[in-house]
């Protein structure tokens, strides 16, 4: 089956059935209510830069992403920042997740990037085993931060 995948860098033009794979992927993690993006925004932040993405393809239907970011460590300098692979339900298993991390290493490593991070749902066993078959560091000592905009434009501090 890995011989007929062609992995490749997103394109605008691949967007909605991006965002169709993302939605998949909120499903799987019970947060459907948390995706508000819409393709207009994607589009928008895509051409600004703020994101890029790799694609599996099978017969010109995209059935898997890498979707990762640049982000800047005080300590190391700049690092890829892996948001999501995704692989629609049906392809799972196959090895195609394999493909898109590799191919998003390779573009960390051309880019002389200091390392990749990412995020693992703790209840997420199957996405962990897989990225410990890398040999990765899967950390349980930071704790994750956010405000959302609505939360910084409710702020005490703002007024």
């Amino acid at each position: 089956m890995l011989s007929s995948i062609q992995i490749r860098q997103g394109q605008k033009s691949d967007i909605p059935q991006t965002l169709e794979l993302i939605r998949e992927l909120a499903t799987y993690e019970r947060a459907t209510h948390e995706v508000t993006v819409n393709e207009s925004e994607m589009n928008n932040w895509f051409e600004k830069g703020i994101y890029s993405f790799f694609v599996a393809e099978k017969n010109q239907e995209i059935i898997g992403i890498s979707l990762y970011y640049i982000r800047y460590s005080t300590w190391k300098g700049p690092m890829l920042y892996l948001e999501d692979i995704v692989v629609k339900e049906e392809f799972r298993r196959n090895g195609i997740g394999g493909l898109l991390f590799e191919a998003t290493a390779k573009l960390c490593l051309n880019c002389n990037y200091y390392g990749m991070t990412w995020q693992v749902l703790d209840w997420n066993t199957p996405a962990i085993a897989f990225y410990k078959k890398y040999n990765s560091e899967i950390s349980t000592e930071w704790y994750n931060g956010k405000l959302t905009s609505l939360q910084m434009k409710e702020a005490k501090w703002r007024k």
